[in-house]
């Protein structure tokens, strides 16, 4: 009975109705099935069907099976466009471009000329994988051979190009277009955005008519990879209030440039967004929200939202364990590493740096250890970095400057950087010296390894040497960056720069740090003058250690926020100094204030005269 069924299924079976099927597992991916379909094919005798063919070259193309669908394709004694196409299409989504020329060329001499449907074809490719070789190529092609651009193929271009970072030649293209569609004007929005281009992105979104989720996901992703945080989160008002809705991939942007702006209460509001459109269960809008959570220094809510989710990936754990360690609690850190089946090599990055920040060698040898004998994971630029890193900070430079020398890989900017700070902090300068000039070859405009030879020509008082090095700064347009902090108070982020006058409550903020200041004196502060590293009088000292920019931020939030209210949040973008530090301890104890400094590699948490640091940082 079942033979028949089956005899009779077979019989019912046509040339017609195995594409369909093909086209099914192709977009499903699944080859297992695919490939019985094939052995079917061939067991009723359709293997030799044009129309079958194509559809099996298509199928293996999109598996990744490029070998075999070449076999089929090379099998057949009809190939029209279409097959070309789709082979052609093959070779591109597995990034064979050498191939797609050589068939190009085969298609030719076969007589069958390429069409605007194969260039389409090629190009979109050519600008998702940045190859511009073989997108000009195609180009010149299409002039050559006199080929009609319709609308399709003319964004295509553009889109390769713009894909391809060559913006001049994609808005030459752009600006020849009669009218603009929404897919080649969200291109080149991506394309400036991708160069740093964020202003010319703007421009043409803004000259935009009809604004799809595509392009304001587009432009709110620009601002947010170029580092302006606060224009993403703008427009991400501006695009609900026009009536379009984020999906994940706009939230994902969004929560993105809030992680970088480090404001808690800008981060909370987002969190609302995500749970108001129902994106709580999505896998990467969680694992970006522990991210966003932990950069905005609300360790807390990084772990409720990892504590609450019911599906959790590698991403989730590492990312988990890359807040606690950027926060100090290396414990954990390790616990939750432990708990870990399948730890990834990003993870170990993330753990070793908790082991680095809280001075646990031993720990941190027996991890790396572990992660090349247990888990058979070789380790990277990124793990060596951080062993440097481990034993710099725990003064044991001598291992350090062993395992830089030993490295199976030449060390890069990073490791070199790594020791040149940890010198810093112990006091090794004639190290320092030698890991600054090895970190110059690699980048000549490094700023850091300049200020580095400054202050270490300036503790030795070689001022001359030090004016060596900032005139050869100046000759080569090297500036140091100049320090600066943010303060949200009442979701509005105000910034300080040092000895910064420019704010409109400027003259209560330089009272109030008087008024803490002369506190702070009363329980032994006293300004820490070594920090400052230039030719002047110790007064003069004392006064640029005092106009800080993170002290200026903090008595402008004793002044707008009251006693037991949430901590007062403080973002900086360089290393917070010795004086600083002490002085955020003791205004912790003084003002009864828990007191978060997010610098440019950790978090310090200030409460009751201590911080979460240890004071190893």
């Amino acid at each position: 009975m079942t033979q028949n069924v089956l005899n009779y299924q077979c019989n019912a079976l046509n040339r017609f109705s195995f594409p369909p099927l093909l086209k099914a597992a192709s977009k499903a991916l699944a080859l297992r099935e695919g490939v019985e379909i094939h052995g079917l094919v061939c067991k009723l005798g359709f293997d030799y069907d044009p129309f079958v063919q194509t559809a099996l070259v298509g199928m293996y193309g999109a598996c990744r099976k490029i070998g075999d669908a070449r076999l089929v394709f090379d099998k057949m004694s009809q190939r029209d466009i279409v097959t070309w196409d789709i082979m052609i299409d093959g070779y591109c989504q597995n990034g064979l471009f050498d191939d797609v020329l050589v068939l190009l060329e085969e298609m030719r001499s076969s007589n069958v000329e390429p069409d605007a449907r194969v260039f389409t074809t090629i190009l979109s490719a050519c600008g998702k994988t940045g190859n511009l070789a073989v997108g000009k190529v195609i180009h010149g092609l299409i002039s050559e051979n006199n080929v009609i651009a319709d609308s399709r193929l003319q964004s295509s271009l553009i889109s390769m190009y713009a894909g391809c970072g060559c913006m001049d030649l994609a808005q030459d293209l752009y600006d020849k277009l009669s009218q603009k569609n929404l897919v080649v004007s969200t291109a080149m929005i991506s394309g400036y955005s991708k160069v740093g281009q964020v202003e010319a992105a703007r421009s043409i979104f803004d000259q935009m008519t009809n604004k799809d989720l595509v392009c304001w996901s587009a432009m709110i992703s620009g601002y947010a990879e170029s580092n302006r945080p606060q224009e993403a989160l703008k427009l991400l008002d501006e695009m609900q209030a026009s009536g379009v809705k984020p999906d994940q991939v706009t939230m994902l942007s969004v929560i993105s440039a809030c992680a970088n702006l480090g404001a808690l209460d800008q981060a909370k509001r987002i969190h609302l967004i995500v749970d108001n459109y129902r994106f709580r269960e999505a896998l990467p809008v969680n694992n970006a929200l522990i991210d966003m959570y932990a950069k905005c220094g609300y360790l807390d809510g990084a772990r409720g939202v990892f504590g609450r989710m019911r599906r959790k990936n590698v991403i989730s754990w590492t990312s988990m364990i890359n807040a606690y360690a950027i926060h100090g609690e290396a414990d954990q850190a390790l616990m939750l590493f432990r708990q870990m089946k399948e730890p990834n090599w990003i993870t170990f990055v993330a753990v070793l740096y908790a082991c680095s920040h809280a001075g646990l060698v031993d720990e941190g040898q027996r991890i790396f250890s572990s992660m090349v004998n247990e888990y058979n994971i070789t380790p990277k630029l990124e793990h060596y970095g951080c062993m440097v890193d481990l034993y710099g900070r725990a003064n044991r430079l001598r291992e350090a400057l062993e395992l830089v020398e030993t490295m199976p890989m030449a060390p890069n900017v990073v490791i070199w950087g790594s020791l040149m700070a940890a010198c810093r902090i112990h006091g090794e300068f004639e190290l320092g010296e030698f890991a600054a000039k090895r970190l110059l070859e690699l980048d000549p405009e490094h700023d850091g390894a300049y200020v580095f030879l400054s202050n270490f020509y300036a503790k030795g008082k070689r001022w001359e040497n030090v004016g060596e090095v900032r005139q050869l700064m100046k000759h080569k347009g090297i500036l140091k960056e100049r320090g600066h902090s943010k303060i949200e108070i009442n979701n509005d982020l105000h910034e300080f720069l040092t000895a910064d006058k420019s704010h409109k409550h400027a003259d209560d903020i330089y009272a109030k740090l008087d008024e803490v200041v002369c506190k702070l004196k009363q329980v032994g502060y006293a300004p820490n003058t070594g920090v400052v590293l230039i030719d002047v009088d110790e007064d003069e000292k004392k006064d640029v250690v005092l106009l800080h920019s993170e002290k200026l931020a903090l008595c402008y939030g004793l002044l707008k926020s009251k006693r037991g209210s949430s901590p007062i949040h403080i973002i900086k973008n360089l290393r917070i100094c010795e004086d600083c530090h002490n002085f955020m301890k003791l205004a912790s104890k003084v003002f009864k204030r828990e007191i978060v400094v997010r610098d440019r590699t950790r978090f310090h948490h200030y409460r009751d005269g201590s911080c979460s640091c240890k004071d190893y940082w």
